[in-house]
């Protein structure tokens, strides 16, 4: 059994007890130990942070922040977004929106990762998404990154997003709405197939890029995305 203080680390201008808060749990499945222990050390608004789009070609890279309501149960079948159905994500994230205290998506799009790489702009959107929830959260539960722009203690687990229900709702969260922001830009650029695989690098998108070029939504800093790097491939990725 893996203990906390491998899966992550307390990282917080803190206390000893923020700094000790979990270094004796052991987490090895999805659940909400770490945001009931967090729930008895006096915190009250425990939000889960994730992101997703990281991977992709073309579109924005979109976090999203939620608050579980602990009193509620969770949305049956809530695992990591990646392991999950188009449709089994999209009637979680219903239950999630109805059940949930609050949560908040924020988003980074393609020039501006081009600019700060897409490392800091996930960060970046991770951050948008706390700033934006309603109550505001007063402590973090991060899927493998810590946010140093805020000041709010912060715990980052490595695969939080399998390890606790708060990140992996807010996978789902950050995946139902970039896909559906994805099938939106299909209508205005119908050449790459975006309604399909969302940005990543299908051999489809790849084909239409070697086709049509990049458009405005595309990551040019990105292998694959200007003429001279595009190398048609087999479909490597499940969006």
């Amino acid at each position: 059994m893996a203990n906390a203080k491998e899966n992550g680390s307390v990282t917080a201008s803190a206390s000893d007890l923020r700094v000790s808060l979990f270094s004796d749990l052991k987490v090895t499945s999805l659940g909400r130990v770490y945001e009931k222990q967090a729930h008895a050390a006096g915190y009250r608004f425990v939000a889960g942070v994730d992101e997703v789009g990281r991977g992709c070609l073309a579109g924005p890279v979109v976090a999203a922040a939620c608050i579980l309501d602990l009193s509620k149960p969770l949305p049956k079948g809530l695992n990591d977004s990646k392991q999950l159905t188009k449709i089994q994500r999209a009637v979680i994230a219903e239950k999630l929106k109805k059940r949930c205290l609050a949560y908040a998506v924020g988003q980074v799009e393609a020039d501006e990762i081009d600019e700060i790489n897409i490392l800091q702009a996930s960060i970046k959107a991770m951050h948008k998404a706390v700033e934006a929830l309603r109550p505001a959260a007063d402590f973090l539960l991060i899927d493998a990154v810590r946010i140093k722009q805020s000041t709010l203690p912060q715990m980052s687990i490595i695969r939080g997003d399998g390890l606790s229900a708060s990140i992996a709702a807010a996978s789902v969260l950050a995946k139902t709405y970039r896909d559906a922001l994805m099938r939106e830009y299909a209508s205005a650029y119908p050449h790459y197939g975006f309604e399909e695989h969302v940005g990543y690098a299908t051999r489809v998108h790849l084909d239409a890029l070697n086709a049509h070029g990049p458009c405005p939504l595309h990551r040019r800093t990105f292998h694959g995305v200007l003429p001279d790097q595009i190398v048609p491939k087999p479909d490597a990725v499940n969006p």
